[in-house]
């Protein structure tokens, strides 16, 4: 380009014989779509005001929050290039829909703020456990990461509490479940129930069974019985 001194190597070839990231893919610009299209098909660069063709090897991996397939219809993403970055597709479900996790990530975020800000928070309040299972994170683990990060700054006390986490009580929620199929919501009960205890004592079997009330043999049967692993 015009004034330049210099040749400067770009991202995708400092990335040589290692991984390329691209995130949010999906919000690429047409032209940029192209661009990526060529080098996918190719696997050569030419740097910005060079003219050498300059081959690169290496693992492209892809990440979005869009429905690519939705994308395609609008005419809004290249099916090509869909095609060639979909060899392998790992669908991430959202943190509403991994029971257990929220409370794991939770504690594990605790500790990380904790450290950072020389708290001394020692876990979270019976009330706090229950809003953070209760709540649909709209925003996902940052979401989390952020209202715990708040909790710990602003708890007045050792332990955090919804108030803390600027999160309703489960107590107070006016939403009620759909599902009336008494088996249905029985077995959802006792998974929420086998998950909920694992996160609590960090996947010790012994100490869950103590909180579940049952024997170590049941509680791998129940764990064998959801695909708890």
């Amino acid at each position: 380009f015009t004034g330049a001194a210099k040749q400067t190597r770009g991202k995708i070839e400092h990335a040589e014989g290692g991984t390329l990231f691209l995130d949010e893919i999906g919000d690429l610009s047409g032209a940029l779509q192209a661009k990526l299209l060529r080098f996918l098909q190719e696997r050569i660069i030419e740097r910005i005001g060079g003219r050498k063709e300059i081959p690169v090897d290496v693992r492209v991996i892809c990440a979005t929050h869009q429905d690519l397939q939705k994308l395609i219809t609008s005419a809004e993403f290249r099916e090509d290039l869909y095609y060639r970055i979909s060899e392998v597709t790992i669908q991430i479900p959202p943190l509403r829909d991994r029971d257990g996790d929220t409370i794991l990530l939770a504690k594990d975020f605790l500790n990380k703020f904790n450290q950072h800000n020389a708290n001394t928070i020692k876990g979270f309040t019976n009330d706090a456990i229950a809003a953070l299972e209760a709540y649909p994170w709209p925003g996902n683990v940052r979401e989390l990461e952020n209202k715990v990060k708040r909790a710990v700054i602003m708890a007045e006390t050792n332990q955090v509490t919804s108030d803390d986490l600027e999160l309703q009580s489960a107590g107070e929620s006016s939403n009620e479940p759909d599902n009336l199929n008494l088996r249905q919501v029985r077995e959802e009960a006792d998974k929420r129930a086998l998950l909920h205890a694992l996160a609590l004592v960090e996947n010790n079997v012994s100490k869950a069974s103590k909180i579940l009330g049952v024997s170590r043999p049941t509680l791998y049967d129940l764990m064998n019985k959801y695909g708890i692993k």
